[in-house]
């Protein structure tokens, strides 16, 4: 099935159909599209800082596997190294986040702990819409993904709930990677999140939390999952009464901040769950962030279906293909 590939496809494709309606007021949207269900993929396929960064992550994730198992130090020297290299690059001009942006300045300063870099106060879904790759990489035990994803997170934003976005988004791929039924998904994410509540992970963050107010680091990290358990109670309530034609928005949240980016594409992929490309083009078709909500539609959608979900003339003029094919059949 090719699920890596379908999941590297996905999320650039997602992106590139979101990129032109983000920030489009949604009276305004449903006048250019009255028919969400045939919104196109621009010819000139552009994707944003969403796939940019994706693609850092898993080219630093590459670098460091070929290295040995993975270990923090291990993917955090790369992934440093391509964070600034993307932050200093002129392509880098896709109207990228501000937590980003002033994160990976912190990052450039030699020497600087990674901690220090970043914004413990950040939960912006730049940290969760580039996590994917972490989800597909078969030989990752599952704390090693847990680990990594909030590593990749705090990098950036420290918010203890962007780093268990970021954990949750990475498994949500993983577990379809893997042949779970979508309509279980919900139940086995919500076991997933009381499972870790309290268990913060010094061997990946180090001291990170001890840059937080909180009166322990199972308190600072308890924050962050409360969060995700409290958007998936909004993703139950979205689901069980399904408005497939409305602002998927509307009850999860308009994707700005990392628990809510995670929720509304997974209601999108959710409402959709045999039909790719009308789960991508209903993120796309939103209210929020919606590059970044297809994004994370298309990873999910990606990963479940595999590289057949998307059509081929989208595949061949996706900005990026030979890169997202290449990873792909890396993690196939």
């Amino acid at each position: 099935m090719k699920r890596a590939t379908g999941a590297m496809l996905g999320l650039a494709i997602g992106d590139a159909l979101g990129k032109p309606t983000e920030f489009t007021p949604w009276d305004e949207l449903t006048r250019s599209t009255p028919d969400w269900r045939e919104l196109p993929l621009p010819e000139k396929a552009l994707v944003t800082d969403d796939t940019q960064m994706t693609l850092a992550l898993a080219r630093a994730l590459k670098a460091a596997l070929a290295a040995g198992p993975l270990v923090p130090l291990r993917l955090e020297r790369p992934l440093r190294e391509e964070f600034v290299e993307w932050w200093r690059s002129p392509e880098n001009n896709r109207a990228p986040g501000m937590t980003c942006m002033k994160s990976c300045w912190r990052l450039s300063r030699p020497g600087r702990p990674w901690q220090e870099a970043s914004d413990i106060g950040s939960k912006g879904c730049g940290a969760n819409m580039r996590v994917a790759p972490l989800g597909l990489v078969r030989e990752l035990t599952d704390r090693q993904v847990a680990g990594a994803a909030q590593l990749q997170s705090g990098l950036t934003h420290g918010h203890p709930t962007a780093l268990a976005a970021s954990e949750l988004t990475a498994f949500t791929v993983r577990r379809l990677a893997e042949g779970v039924a979508p309509a279980e998904l919900p139940a086995r994410l919500r076991e997933h999140a009381l499972a870790n509540r309290t268990r913060y992970d010094a061997f990946w963050l180090g001291d990170l939390a001890a840059r937080a107010q909180d009166h322990s680091a199972e308190e600072f990290i308890a924050r962050g999952w409360d969060d995700c358990l409290a958007v998936l109670d909004r993703l139950d309530a979205a689901l069980a009464r399904p408005a497939r034609d409305g602002d998927p928005c509307e009850i999860t949240g308009e994707g700005w901040i990392a628990e809510e980016a995670f929720a509304t594409a997974l209601l999108c992929f959710l409402l959709f769950p045999d039909d790719p490309v009308a789960a991508v083009r209903r993120g796309a078709c939103s209210s929020g962030d919606s590059d970044s909500i297809a994004c994370l539609a298309g990873a999910f959608a990606g990963a479940h279906h595999g590289a057949a979900a998307w059509p081929a003339d989208w595949v061949e003029r996706i900005e990026h293909r030979d890169e997202l094919l290449a990873l792909g059949a890396l993690w196939d």
